[in-house]
């Protein structure tokens, strides 16, 4: 058996690793980085100072976590997403009711009653029946 080990090709690597293009940050931190600047010099410009700084302070905080923070080494912008999406879509609500039995100190002190065997015409046709049925409770 032949091999051709003449042809050899570069497979690349640190594919999910984005380039940087604007000195230490990529294209999308860029972004960020000067839309929330800009944004901020607009409220800066267009309102009075009282309230521009108002509004500035949870623009620019909005745009530095865009840009550098992460959460379980994910981009904050995909927890905006996900939390967005969270708030939009209908949810389920699923409650089970728990049962609680209501023991009382006579009926644990009592002894427990005799079981009586089950009496009925055809014990066969009764054994039959019990392994035809499907339990719902158990697992398979």
């Amino acid at each position: 058996m032949a091999y051709n080990i003449g042809m050899r090709f570069q497979v690349p690597q640190f594919i999910d690793i984005e380039d940087k293009i604007f000195g230490p940050f990529t294209f999308k931190q860029f972004v960020y980085l000067a839309g929330g600047a800009g944004l901020c010099f607009i409220l800066y410009k267009l309102l009075p100072f009282f309230f521009a700084v108002i509004l500035i302070i949870p623009v620019a905080g909005l745009a530095l976590a865009l840009t550098f923070y992460r959460l379980n080494n994910k981009p904050f912008i995909l927890i905006l997403e996900s939390y967005l999406r969270y708030l939009i879509q209908g949810k389920l609500y699923i409650w089970k009711r728990a049962v609680k039995k209501k023991v009382e100190k006579k009926e644990k002190d009592a002894l427990p009653a005799p079981i009586v065997p089950r009496l009925s015409d055809s014990k066969l046709k009764d054994i039959s029946w019990s392994l035809d049925v499907l339990d719902i409770n158990s697992k398979q």
